[in-house]
């Protein structure tokens, strides 16, 4: 393995009492958001919620992540599967990467199939901002499956 990568995870605040079994399960397995590490060790330095529309949190929980060593950040995929998905990702996306300097992914672990067909439904993610947005998520069908 190469140099060890350091993340934050930063989640929906709607899912504030997720215990982060998908994210870890999907961080370990180097799929979804984290099958860019490949063949890097990663440690997650940071674990929070947005603080809650419009995000709070998002000013000042970067900054400390950033303090223990964090490279990128990651949004949790429940900002991009929820129902509505967050309105203000995009925003928090730039305001991080200005602000702190640090790369963020949209997503950790895949897009779960239940939710993948039904936003398709819903054409949620049917704009091209949207669908760069989840390109990291998105996966093959089995292993979407395996998610829901």
């Amino acid at each position: 393995m190469s140099e060890k990568v350091k993340i934050g995870i930063i989640i929906c605040d709607r899912y504030r009492s997720c215990a982060g079994g998908k994210c870890f399960r999907a961080l370990r397995n180097r799929e979804g958001g984290f099958s860019i590490y490949k063949n890097q060790d990663l440690e997650v330095v940071g674990f929070t919620t947005c603080g809650g529309c419009p995000g709070g949190n998002i000013e000042y929980a970067p900054e400390e992540m950033k303090k223990n060593g964090a490279q990128v950040i990651h949004f949790a995929t429940g900002f991009v599967v929820g129902y509505p998905p967050c309105p203000y990702i995009k925003y928090f996306k730039d305001y991080i990467e200005k602000r702190f300097g640090l790369k963020v992914v949209v997503g950790t672990h895949p897009i779960p199939q239940k939710y993948y067909l039904m936003h398709q439904k819903l054409g949620t993610w049917d704009s091209s901002e949207w669908k760069e947005l989840i390109e990291p998520t998105l996966c093959t069908e089995q292993i979407r499956k395996s998610y829901d």
